[in-house]
């Protein structure tokens, strides 16, 4: 992954003003798997079921943002809240706070 991190409004983003250049018809396309079920998160509807079930609570703080915040850590997870936006390094994040519960798979 490569790209700059920008720190703005409090929360740290990977910014890859590159990445629409590289991208082309050959990538494939990422989605982000909850492993106990095997279901494909579709919707933030449903990721955000599976996120309350894990303990996280959902912060309103930022109109432009989804964020879950866990109260026994102090990570916190913030998603763009177009869906359409939700890019692998989102889902990344997401498997990286919650080890062995999410998988980024290929499509």
């Amino acid at each position: 992954m490569s790209g700059v991190w920008v720190f703005k409004n409090g929360v740290v983003r990977l910014e890859n003003p590159g990445a629409e250049a590289c991208s082309n018809s050959n990538t494939r396309r990422k989605v982000l798997v909850h492993v106990p079920t095997n279901e494909v998160m579709t919707s933030y509807a449903v990721l955000e079921r599976k996120l309350s079930s894990l303990g996280w609570e959902r912060y309103y703080d930022d109109p432009e943002l989804l964020q879950f915040h866990k109260r026994s850590t102090v990570h916190l997870i913030s998603l763009p809240k177009d869906f359409n936006k939700f890019k692998s390094m989102h889902m990344y994040d997401i498997v990286v706070k919650n080890r062995n519960v999410f998988e980024v798979r290929d499509v």
